[in-house]
């Protein structure tokens, strides 16, 4: 019966059954014979036994060699061959519902015990209140043990649950630990899973030899410990033990316990590790890896994509290696695990390529289910997870900083303009060696020609796409080691205001995150500069600058109304430009010249201490071929001040830093270099070197005040005699004294000059101390006082000749001009008003602009025209004519000033411009408002251009005739003849009448550029040309705000050039100054004192005809050298730059009869050259010279209050209008640049 049963069972494919089993204990005994490497042939032939014959019991034993599995001769294996999965799977089935159960016996236990206990809940609360009522009464109760007992135990539970809470959360150093290295066992043991997966689904191991076992054995008990803190830490454990994680440790921990204990392995559904997976995203957060959103979703989509497939390809590979049960195994094929991840993954994609299928029922089943919700997740998530990482930004990177190589951060507005203009002139080739990386930080990533740009920069160029606002931003791109922040504005918005507040914010934020950064940023609007200074970290003293655009464009243009075309010098002279030489004898060689010079600063040699500045002006220009136009003059309590042109009762100190005019840096090295004993007789300025001499003695002298100066500044004595001293570092000034002798300097000499620059005043200066000083000894002193009678007896505008120290005259620096507040319909003029008023030699300002109009800031324009190194009675009238409701806004920062009317109206209407005398005004400056309103950049300027040739079309009567022979209380400054042979205002021609708005000295702000070809129809400049090269630019006609961009690179890379160019235009504003407008908004009058007054002895601007006069004699053949040298021996003037009528020294008629508006161009000699080139006569008359006038020590008395003092006994140079010349010879003139000097043979 056993036997017979056997068969049947064995024909069916063998059962679980009684027969079955009887059956596998013959077939064991038989397998005892066979070799263990013959199981794959065994399978085979018990496969052709069984359907050949199904009735012989002797044929049934060979079919049951396919369940004999691998045994190893040092393991004793069952000798049967019996597979055991059915023992691992058990363990799990076991433990988990064998847990399930227990809990939900618990809650049904707990459940009924609170419905049955429900009843007596009421007595017991009875029962509480008569026990708190008898207390109450005064009768003591026992205390019940047994509650006590019970609460205590609550209070352990409650305290083992908080404690495995926190053993296991993330939100403590430990938590986290934990976490992490649970995961990374979890992916540790699904690593020994994949090695595992390449031996036999169920094979006889020993632990004790078996290393991955014993590694995967540590690894669960871990597993078993963590899993217990879960449960203990879990609120509802009914939830917890249906968790994913709960169902992998179920049938992962318990079978590897069965695999010690049989000495066999089962890989079993130890592929559910991979479920793990899913939590990846959780544990970098943890680790701060993952902050954004993006990341996060990212790697969410990934995580669950991979787990779920990894996790899918285990079953398969389970139940394809192992076969279906119901089968007796016989259908398994030899699938190896990555085989099934190739299978999982082309039937997501629904491709099936055919080569790999399931063969076992239960693989197809899951097969067939898996589809379903495999392709809908390989249809939403590859998709989704594409599109994360092609969004992802390319340039969101971090910045690696290079040893020993600086790095500047530049943000704000990045466009392929700004960045082109600001690396063009920042890695200029005149620089040295730029050895600063710049990294851009924008918020936006570039487009392709930005991109390509910064590909062709790749070296010394890298962007990151972030915002300076985000402090992890800040750090990606190393803001805390950047060498400094450069912020770029936008131009040409629309709202100034709100560009300016986006950059405060940005260097608030950069402050906040590093406040010891230095930071250069752009500001479009003067006023919002003051909200800077409430930046508790901003320090302008350590380098913080803002670069008003509207500030220094005005100011700008408010010199160019003094002397026309030094707006264009001073652009020319601090932007980068290249030196492009043309063959061509025309106005654009020698300008080209000009421009391709620049402002440098270096310190000077010990060889120059002790020498006046006028000497030192002198010998650079001579025998190194520099022009020096200032210095940096540090005081007794070593603050530094920028002196321009101080005359020669300045002495030169050691370590002074000297400003220069130059072609490239390497040239100012000779400054530095220069050595009297070693250069003296050197001619050609290359030569000069380093020498081995140079600055010896001042490197063996002591730190302490470099161990010797020439004086003392606190007791005047020198430092040998100076009691200040300690005696150990006065004997070491006497040692180094007797190894390195110095060079004889008069020490009282020096004491003298430098306390009577610091503190002498004006009003305390006697004639033979005046004389003493120097500055008169040439100078024409002695000429009549002129008596100015001011006929501008307009409203608003009061006489001020008699004057008393009890006015206000100044503001309370004592460096501008100022009134008592105005209202502003005291200024206002009707047109019939303006047309009786005679004006004459002011300043017409066309300005478009309407109540919904930005503020340009119309005070920056006013303040330069009212500084206070003019007398009050050479203040240019100015007359604004536009609309009143926009005048309106302005005039709260313009009531404090002189002189100021308005004319209602608009610059477009000729009867507006010929009631203000526009015939007759010095400068006609044309701005408008509107510009940025605008999106079409063409029309942006439209205008200011509709304007500039609307004036240039009008014609006009002869009328200075009448104004001469009616008064002579409108002779300009300057222009009397009264003045002595020998002053360069002597013999100057009144100016002639203007008949054609041509000769119109005019001076237009453009925004775009391009637009620049509109101003003069006649030129012949390509629209392609760059704004410099162009002719109404050159000419001083027309000034754009992008020239401006070139003062970023210049500031940081030398902040003082800032400073210079601060003090050359705005008129004397000081960082000082500044914060008492951040306080009030207005200028502050003050009483005249000794040191406001003093304030007002600094250069000023003028411009000065050579058509006649003490330089007359230099018109006829003279060289630019000769001029120089005259002019800083004789006046202490300095002159750097001319002004000339453009290709003037050509012969041919045409050129000289062509109708060109003069251009300015200015001569800034580098190299020993002398001009040979003669001129004509005509020519010759009409050159002009712009210079630094300085009013030296001499001239104190001419800052007194008094009237009858209030003309300078020094020379009187007055601004000439150009057109004079122009009207003489009907000429257009053009400035360009007297060729380099060549000295060689004529030095001055």
């Amino acid at each position: 019966m056993a036997n017979g049963g056997g068969g049947g069972g064995g024909s069916s494919g063998g059962g679980d059954g009684g027969g079955g089993s009887s059956l596998r204990m013959s077939s064991n005994i038989h397998a005892n014979h066979l070799s263990l490497d013959a199981s794959s042939s065994s399978s085979s032939s018990s496969s052709s036994s069984s359907s050949s014959s199904s009735s012989s019991s002797s044929v049934h034993e060979p079919k049951m060699d396919a369940l004999i599995i691998p045994v190893t001769m040092e393991v004793p294996c069952d000798s049967r061959g019996q597979r055991m999965w059915w023992a691992f799977l058990a363990s799990s089935m076991v433990t988990f519902f064998g847990g399930l159960f227990i809990i939900l016996l618990w809650r049904t236990l707990k459940y009924l015990w609170t419905v049955c206990c429900h009843c007596g809940g009421k007595t017991k609360e009875a029962q509480k209140i008569n026990n708190g009522a008898s207390q109450a009464d005064g009768t003591l109760k026992p205390v019940d043990e047994k509650e006590e007992t019970v609460a205590a135990e609550v209070g352990w539970m409650t305290s083992v649950k908080d404690w495995a809470g926190v053993m296991i959360s993330a939100q403590t150093l430990t938590g986290r630990v934990l976490v992490v290295l649970v995961f990374a066992l979890s992916i540790g043991a699904l690593v020994i899973y994949f090695i595992d997966s390449s031996n036999p689904i169920e094979s006889c191991q020993n632990f004790y030899k078996d290393f991955t076992l014993q590694i995967d054995m540590a690894f669960n008990v871990f597993f078993l410990l963590y899993f217990g803190l879960r449960f203990i830490a879990a609120n509802d454990k009914l939830w917890f033990w249906l968790e994913v994680n709960s169902v992998v440790d179920f049938f992962t921990v318990p079978p590897v316990f069965v695999s010690v204990y049989l000495n066999r392995s089962w890989l079993g559904l130890r592929f559910l590790r991979a479920l793990r997976l899913i939590q990846f995203s959780e544990i970098l957060q943890f680790l701060n890896i993952l902050k954004t959103s993006n990341s996060i979703k990212l790697v969410n989509l990934l995580s669950i994509f991979i787990s779920t497939w990894l996790t899918a390809a285990g079953f398969i590979h389970l139940v394809e290696n192992s076969g279906d049960p119901w089968e007796n195994f016989q259908n398994n094929q030899a699938l190896t695990y990555w085989e099934c991840v190739y299978l999982l993954m082309v039937t997501m994609s629904t491709v099936g390529y055919g080569d790999v299928y399931a063969k076992t029922t239960l693989g197809r089943l899951f097969m067939v289910f898996f589809i379903l919700g495999g392709l809908a997740m390989f249809a939403s998530y590859v998709p989704e997870i594409i599109e994360l990482i092609g969004n992802r930004k390319k340039y969101g990177g971090s910045y690696s900083a290079v040893s020993g190589r600086k790095h500047i951060v530049v943000c704000g507005h990045i466009t392929l303009e700004s960045v082109s203009n600001f690396l063009k002139d920042f890695l200029h080739k005149d620089r040295d060696d730029v050895n600063v990386e710049i990294v851009f930080l924008h918020n936006i990533s570039p487009n392709l020609e930005l991109e390509a740009l910064f590909k062709r920069h790749f070296t010394q160029v890298e962007f990151y796409q972030g915002s300076v606002l985000n402090p992890h931003d800040l750090a990606r791109v190393k803001i805390e080691s950047a060498d400094a922040c450069l912020i770029l504005a936008n131009k040409y918005c629309a709202d100034p205001d709100a560009e300016d507040a986006s950059n405060i914010m940005r260097v608030i934020s950069i402050k906040n995150y590093h406040p010891k950064i230095r930071i250069i940023t752009q500001m479009l609007q003067y006023h919002n500069k003051a909200h800077l200074l409430n930046i508790p970290s901003w320090n302008w003293k350590e380098g913080d600058d803002a670069i008003c655009l509207a500030e220094l464009k005005l100011g700008f243009i408010a010199q160019s109304c003094l002397a026309q075309g030094l707006s264009t010098m001073l652009a020319n002279l601090f932007s980068m430009r290249s030196f492009i030489k043309i063959e061509e004898d025309t106005w654009q060689k020698y300008y080209l010249e000009g421009v391709s010079n620049e402002m440098y600063t270096e310190y000077l040699s010990s060889a120059f201490v002790g020498l006046s500045f006028p000497t030192v002006c002198e010998l650079c220009f001579v025998k190194l071929k520099l022009l020096m136009i200032a210095i940096e003059y540090k005081s007794a309590n070593r603050e530094s001040r920028i002196l321009i042109n101080p005359g020669n009762h300045l002495k030169i100190q050691e370590g002074t830093l000297g400003f220069f005019i130059a072609s490239d840096a390497k040239e100012v090295k000779r400054a530095f270099f220069y050595c009297k004993a070693c250069h003296d007789d050197i001619t050609d300025p290359k030569r000069i070197k380093k020498c081995g001499c140079k600055r010896l003695i001042y490197s063996k002298m002591s730190i302490y005040k470099r161990m010797r100066r020439a004086c003392c500044f606190d007791c005047g004595r020198s430092e040998r005699d100076c009691s200040c001293m300690s005696g150990r570092v006065r004997g070491n000034v006497d040692t180094l004294e007797r190894a390195f002798p110095l060079s004889s300097v008069s020490v009282n000499d020096c004491s003298t000059s430098f306390r009577a620059f610091e503190d002498e005043q004006p009003s305390t200066l006697s004639p033979k101390k005046k004389q003493r000083n120097g500055g008169m000894r040439n100078s024409p002193n002695s000429s009549p006082k002129l008596m100015r009678h001011d006929p501008l007896l307009i409203p608003g505008n009061d006489q001020m000749d008699n004057m008393d120290s009890n006015v206000k005259k100044y503001d309370s620096t004592g460096m501008f001009h100022w009134c008592a507040p105005k209202e502003i319909e005291k200024v206002i003029l009707t047109r019939s008003e303006a047309a009786m008023t005679v004006l004459s030699g002011h300043v017409v300002v066309c300005i478009f602009g309407d109540v919904s109009s930005a503020l340009i800031g119309l005070r920056n324009l006013v303040m330069p025209l009212r500084a206070s190194n003019f007398h009050y009675h050479e203040l240019k009238h100015i007359v604004f004519v536009g609309s009143i409701e926009y005048l309106k806004r302005e005039w709260e920062t313009l009531h404090n000033f002189p002189k100021v009317s308005i004319l209602p109206g608009t610059p477009l209407s000729r009867a507006d411009l010929r009631a203000v005398n526009i015939n007759l005004c010095d400068m006609c400056v044309i701005l408008s408002a509107n510009q940025n309103n605008i999106d079409d950049t063409s029309l942006q300027d439209k205008e200011c251009i509709l304007a500039s040739l609307n004036i240039k079309s009008m014609q006009f009567d002869d009328s200075i005739g009448v104004l001469q022979a009616n008064s002579q209380g409108f002779t300009p400054p300057g222009m009397d003849r009264s003045s002595p042979d020998n002053s360069p205002v002597h013999g100057m021609s009144r100016q002639p009448s203007i008949t054609t708005g041509v000769n119109i000295p005019i001076i237009t702000e453009l925004v775009n550029d391009t637009n620049v070809q509109f101003l003069d129809q006649d030129d012949d400049d390509d629209p392609d040309t760059e704004l410099y090269l162009t002719q109404p630019f050159a000419c001083g006609t027309a000034f754009a705000v992008s020239v401006l961009d070139s003062l970023m690179s210049a500031t940081y890379f030398n902040d003082n050039i800032l400073t210079l160019i601060r003090t050359l235009v705005t008129g004397g504003a000081t960082p000082e100054l500044e914060a008492l407008i951040a306080e009030e908004n207005a200028l502050r009058g003050g009483y005249s004192t000794p040191q406001t007054l003093a304030n007002r002895d600094r250069c000023r601007v003028a411009q000065l005809a050579l058509l006649d006069g003490p330089f007359a004699d230099l018109g006829d053949g003279g060289c630019y050298g000769d001029l120089f040298c005259k002019a800083l021996k004789t006046y202490n003037m300095l002159c750097f730059g001319i002004y000339r009528l453009r290709d003037a020294h050509l012969s041919t008629p045409s050129q000289c009869t062509k109708s060109k508006k003069s251009s300015s161009v200015h001569s800034i000699p580098s190299t020993a050259n002398r001009q040979n080139r003669p001129k004509s006569r005509e020519s010759r008359d009409k050159q002009n010279a712009t210079r630094m006038n300085r009013m030296g020590q001499a001239e104190k008395k001419w800052f007194t209050d008094e009237p009858d003092n209030a003309y300078p006994r020094n020379i009187q140079i007055k601004p000439m209008s150009t057109h004079m010349a122009n009207q003489i010879n009907q000429y257009k003139s053009t400035s360009s640049l007297i060729p380099p000097i060549r000295e060689v043979e004529d030095e001055c």
